[in-house]
């Protein structure tokens, strides 16, 4: 099976966003001509040198993204809307990256953007059904798991909830996040309480927005002039989809340590090469259980390595440098390439007081409904 290492390299050279917020009011266009816009100007190219695109989606329906990009002017290269769950712009953003580690075109564009609107969930078309189905919302799901980890760890609430003490101390440095403010751990405690222990700010708020990157061949940095220092690499890209019942329940978490470990292997690095690492937080518990899932910290121990700093930013691995989806939002569509966004930001030395000192090696993980796990590991060329 050929990986990235088999094939061409791939650099992200540019990356742009439009912030993540609340319902506002702003079309589809607007939120992703801006983040598609931003990206062009950081790689020093103009619209009629992408060769490719792939616009990801969950929320809206056929064609969105050819209308939207209609603006920029019709050039007629090849596109494809991808829709994956909350995993669709890191789906739009591997799949930009084989097209141009295969060789096919030397500039590609990857986005994500999403608008609030009705969640309309395929399953139950295609006549698959859980027998839960109507009765276990995602945050009691998550409430459940949160009890579960707490009775066999150890960890108390107070441990879970710095997750988001921290992540919104991160964001609140982000001028992309959604939820820009710092909340002590007394506020993140404080009703309204969604379900079991967790409360508002331990859930992930979802809105709109956009984010937008730029991956190049050699030939394209070479043709274009970028500057190689900016220039990050793509190692590895892995995918995977729903797996064999295993000893580990949790589906989410089998999944992760399953791809994850694949991508450490393709890339050739472990957990003490990453620097930086943006997970599927959607609920303050998912930073836990993946931590421990992709090797950080023994199982059980990742509450009392959150407590201790290891995840702060200047700690042995700042995880959700961006503010994670707790802070930062999630609009579904574009998280995925926004964590690609944050980890090209850090690696190139740019993102600022939320900068990871010396940042080489950065990890993103997405999931989604499916269950869909993608990992990517990038590299700085500084």
């Amino acid at each position: 099976m050929k990986t990235l290492k088999d094939m061409r390299p791939v650099y992200v050279t540019g990356i742009g966003a439009h912030p993540y917020q609340y319902r506002s009011g702003a079309s589809y266009a607007q939120l992703g001509l801006r983040a598609v816009r931003e990206a062009l100007v950081d790689s020093g190219i103009n619209w009629p040198d992408v060769e490719a695109a792939y616009v990801g989606n969950a929320l809206v329906g056929m064609a969105a993204g050819a209308a939207m990009l209609r603006y920029l002017g019709v050039t007629g290269i090849p596109f494809a809307q991808v829709e994956n769950a909350s995993a669709s712009g890191s789906t739009a953003f591997r799949q930009a990256c084989m097209e141009v580690a295969a060789g096919y075109t030397d500039i590609a564009l990857a986005m994500g953007v999403d608008t609030v609107d009705t969640w309309r969930l395929g399953p139950a078309k295609a006549a698959v059904r859980g027998l839960a189905d109507d009765l276990n919302a995602p945050f009691t799901s998550f409430a459940l798991i949160t009890d579960k980890y707490m009775r066999e760890t150890g960890a108390t609430a107070e441990q879970i909830a710095l997750v988001s003490v921290k992540n919104h101390r991160n964001g609140s440095h982000n001028p992309y996040a959604q939820r820009p403010r710092a909340y002590t751990l007394e506020e993140v405690l404080a009703p309204p309480v969604i379900s079991g222990v967790l409360t508002k700010l331990q859930c992930t708020p979802v809105g709109e927005g956009a984010a937008a990157i730029i991956v190049m061949s050699e030939e394209g940095i070479k043709r274009h002039g970028f500057d190689r220092k900016r220039a990050v690499k793509v190692l590895t890209s892995v995918s995977k989809s729903e797996l064999p019942a295993s000893e580990e329940k949790n589906p989410d978490v089998a999944l992760t340590m399953v791809t994850t470990e694949l991508a450490y292997q393709q890339a050739g690095v472990g957990p003490k090469d990453i620097e930086i690492l943006e997970v599927h937080d959607a609920f303050s518990i998912e930073e836990l259980l993946y931590v421990e899932a992709m090797g950080f910290c023994e199982k059980g121990q990742a509450a009392s390595e959150l407590e201790a700093g290891a995840y702060d930013i200047g700690g042995k691995v700042a995880v959700s440098a961006s503010g994670g989806l707790l802070s930062m939002g999630h609009p579904l569509g574009p998280t995925g390439v926004g964590q690609v966004m944050e980890t090209v930001r850090q690696l190139r030395g740019e993102a600022g007081v939320r900068q990871q000192p010396n940042a080489r090696v950065g990890l993103t993980h997405m999931v989604g409904i499916g269950p869909v796990c993608l990992v990517h590991v990038l590299q700085s060329m500084r």
